[in-house]
């Protein structure tokens, strides 16, 4: 396993990390078709992956209603100090008018509850799951800071924000002397890249960590979907087809990435997750897993190897089209240094791509 500097911090989290969202989930749940895991299953899961050298798992109150924090709890038992625990507030967790945000009334009951679920006295990263546009960030901020105060938070995250949110909290943050967020969780994928526009470079300038999320974009690059069709019995992205896929670009990234499977000896989804390896941005890849198969598939994505022909043609595939500023300040950078001619075509060309 390799590790990697989580944010600026001095803790060190496993390349891939464990993701709980499988852990779970009752019937009726849509967490039933995601996953539905009993705790045995879980046992093994987590117990396979810190054999594996894996140190990270995440989870979030809001997964199969609380069970996914009380599983993760049980299953690592007297390894819980050889881990890093992440989980997540915003969710509804009851029908209360204040069950609910990023209030200090709802996360100051949201993290107690955490704890007692998974039984334990500190939550390591704990992340706001999205934004709450109903609770300035000075509250939501002030009640985190008073957490890690307390011991009950170790550091603080955010999840599914957008870069001009994350730098707002920072300048909260900073004319406090506050805690401040160490790690951003986001959707990144190779049918989903658009991250990229803002957030990969906010994230690289402030030095902050990335967890990505879905890597496999909801299963879409599990090496199932192919443009003839999905295979008899896969019926997760029927039911929950989340996070989206444009239908003619996902296709032309699946068949790169069997082209490169080919030539690796290795699978889609192995070199989907590989590609994300190498992204210098990327801090964890959170892996989710239904059966020991595919844990072993996922865990296997820190031996993939890719050489710059791998990474170009997976990056033709899947490259975002150029919008505006960032053709505009490609092009304005592009004869920067001494000697340098601006390729006015080029960036006008690429901006003008469908």
């Amino acid at each position: 396993m390799q590790y990697q500097q989580l944010g600026n911090t001095g803790v060190f989290v496993s390349k891939l990390c464990l993701g709980a969202m499988t852990f779970g989930g009752g019937e009726g749940s849509i967490f039933r078709v995601i996953g539905g895991l009993g705790q045995g299953e879980c046992d093994a899961l987590v117990g396979r992956s810190l054999d594996a050298g894996i140190n990270f798992i995440d989870t979030a109150n809001i997964y199969s209603e609380g069970e996914s924090e009380t599983i993760v709890g049980k299953a690592l038992g007297s390894r819980r100090q050889d881990v890093v625990v992440a989980t997540k507030a915003l969710a509804r967790m009851g029908p209360g008018a204040n069950q609910v945000g990023l209030s200090r009334l709802h996360l100051m009951q949201a993290v107690e509850a955490s704890l007692k679920r998974l039984n334990t006295d500190y939550i390591d990263l704990y992340q706001i799951h999205g934004f709450d546009s109903l609770t300035p960030f000075e509250e939501t901020l002030s009640a985190l800071n008073d957490l890690v105060r307390q011991g009950k938070v170790r550091y603080i995250g955010c999840s599914n924000l957008a870069a001009w949110h994350v730098m707002k909290s920072f300048g909260v943050s900073a004319a406090n002397h506050w805690e401040k967020f160490v790690s951003l969780q986001a959707y990144y994928s190779l049918v989903g890249r658009e991250l990229e526009r803002e957030l990969v470079p906010m994230l690289l300038d402030q030095k902050m960590g990335l967890l990505v999320w879905s890597p496999l974009a909801g299963g879409f690059l599990s090496g199932k979907y192919t443009r003839n069709g999905v295979p008899e019995g896969e019926s997760r992205r029927k039911t929950f087809t989340f996070p989206p896929v444009h239908p003619v670009q996902g296709f032309d990234v699946v068949e790169a990435l069997q082209n490169v499977a080919a030539r690796r000896n290795s699978t889609v989804a192995g070199v989907a997750l590989g590609w994300l390896l190498h992204q210098p941005v990327v801090t964890s890849v959170i892996i989710g897993a239904r059966n020991q198969t595919q844990l072993n598939d996922n865990l296997a994505a820190v031996d993939v190897k890719l050489d710059a022909d791998d990474l170009k043609l997976i990056d033709e595939a899947s490259k975002l089209t150029p919008e505006y500023p960032g053709w505009m300040l490609a092009q304005q950078n592009s004869a920067r240094r001494p000697g340098e001619k601006r390729d006015w075509e080029r960036f006008t060309k690429a901006a003008g791509e469908k």
